[in-house]
């Protein structure tokens, strides 16, 4: 294992360390898992927070029952823990990619010139992320199994899992020590990419020799061709092709173009094994350790220590309420009494007030929350607080608060009834551009107006 310096870490790393951390609970691991065991794909689904939007019957009746039973059979296979652990994340906060739609599996259609089926998951745009839900739907390339209302209902081709199976599959999850690749202290697995775009291409119809494109920033991206010169094939840069060509050629799908965050982490002495996956761990065993990570410390339960008209008390829960326990309850009437008339508090009172508004478990709390976790971060509250604790007003209570409302949002989101950020202020009658400002000059109302105006696009 390599070691670092706290302050050599790169911003995107120690970001997929609080990923590991936060975003896929323990909890949801255990719960989901023992419903996969016995055959619940559905309250597998659930308990990792993903809402399921396909019908088994209505398929069977548009497409068959083969293609039931093989939809099925994947389903079973589904490990939706193990899938949100592998999804496309955003920096800074490393929250889901939001507006994004990931195809897991592809099956052929009832009809000879019918496009292929596709199981996809999808992600809710960000204005409608609270809770970090995803769901599960069959596309069909129509959209009239799709909800209308999301923004990209269309599979992605940077991100798409079908050709990585063992990031989703529970059957195949052993699969992955094979095909992750050490970066030599880069991102980018070139080890990979030759046997990865032969599958990718393979997949598209095409020969297994060809080229393909890698996006490498936002707008920045390597054609590649696919060549054999001596029965052993390897990726060869060559000169971009106009851009419209560039569009129409295969993508190597994110998956595979970058090295596994989980490998990263463990060279960096981020993580350890023993806190990965269980279904990741047994793949990744060789590229690890069992040892504390860095920077990891142990648990505590001793209570708060406050310093006290010269002494050291102690503030803990008692009776589900955090209080100051080496002071008796007349004392602490007596005191709050007090602080109510106007007087200066205790020391120890102070100390309580702290930790019911700010304490220093907040961020944790807040990074729980911003991964949907209220659960988890409902009983570190509880553990700082006691479960009979009253929030009073400050940054804890408005995180918390903040949390419930952001759910009412996914809600309209999901029901439909709000397509977009409700304080984006569209006009429909205007085909969604901003609604012209009545303080604007009538001249350039009429042109902002227009559905004439000429638009422009960029290519490439």
């Amino acid at each position: 294992m390599a070691h670092h310096f706290a302050n050599e870490f790169p911003s995107r790393l120690l970001m997929w360390q609080r990923v590991r951390e936060y975003a896929v609970p323990p909890s949801m691991i255990e719960t989901a898992t023992a419903r996969r065991a016995v055959g619940d794909w559905a309250g597998a689904c659930a308990a990792a927070r993903i809402d399921v939007d396909l019908d088994l019957r209505a398929v069977g009746r548009r497409h068959g029952t083969g293609l039931v039973t093989r939809l099925r059979a994947d389903l079973r296979l589904l490990a939706p823990d193990l899938l949100r652990w592998h999804m496309p994340r955003s920096a800074p906060d490393g929250l889901l990619r939001p507006g994004l739609t990931v195809c897991l599996a592809r099956y052929p259609g009832s009809g000879s010139g019918d496009a292929p089926l596709q199981l996809v998951v999808r992600t809710p745009p960000a204005w409608a992320d609270a809770g970090q839900r995803m769901s599960l739907a069959l596309w069909d390339g129509s959209g009239n199994d799709d909800p209308g209302h999301h923004p990209h209902p269309h599979p992605d081709r940077r991100f798409r899992l079908d050709l990585h199976r063992h990031l989703w599959d529970a059957g195949r999850s052993g699969e992955l020590g094979s095909r992750c690749a050490a970066g030599d202290d880069s991102p980018w697995a070139v080890a990979r990419w030759a046997a990865e775009a032969e599958l990718l291409l393979r997949a598209e119809g095409q020969s297994p020799r060809g080229a393909f494109t890698v996006r490498l920033a936002a707008r920045s991206s390597a054609v590649l061709e696919l060549v054999a010169p001596d029965d052993s094939h390897a990726p060869m840069l060559r000169e971009a092709p106009p851009p419209r060509e560039v569009a129409a050629l295969p993508v190597l799908p994110e998956a595979a173009a970058r090295v596994l965050p989980d490998l990263e982490l463990l060279d960096a002495g981020l993580i350890t094994i023993g806190r990965l996956h269980p279904l990741v761990a047994p793949a990744l065993a060789p590229f690890g350790t069992m040892t504390p990570a860095l920077g990891a410390q142990p648990g505590s339960r001793d209570p708060h220590r406050v310093e006290c008209r010269g002494e050291v008390h102690r503030i803990a829960p008692r009776d589900g309420v955090l209080t100051a326990v080496d002071h008796d309850a007349d004392q602490l009437r007596r005191e709050e009494l007090l602080v109510a008339l106007g007087g200066p508090p205790l020391p120890c009172l102070r100390a309580i007030d702290a930790v019911h508004r700010s304490p220093e478990a907040l961020p944790a709390v807040r990074e729980r929350l911003g991964h949907g976790d209220v659960a988890g971060a409902l009983a570190v509250v509880e553990g700082l607080l006691g479960p009979g604790a009253v929030l009073r007003d400050g940054p804890l209570r408005e995180a918390l608060e903040s949390a419930v409302t952001r759910r009412i949002d996914h809600g309209l989101f999901r029901s439909g009834l709000v397509a977009v950020h409700p304080a984006a202020g569209v006009d429909r009658a205007s085909q969604g551009r901003p609604r012209p400002d009545l303080r604007m000059p009538r001249a350039m109302r009429r042109k902002r107006g227009s559905l004439t105006r000429p638009r422009y696009a960029l290519t490439g």
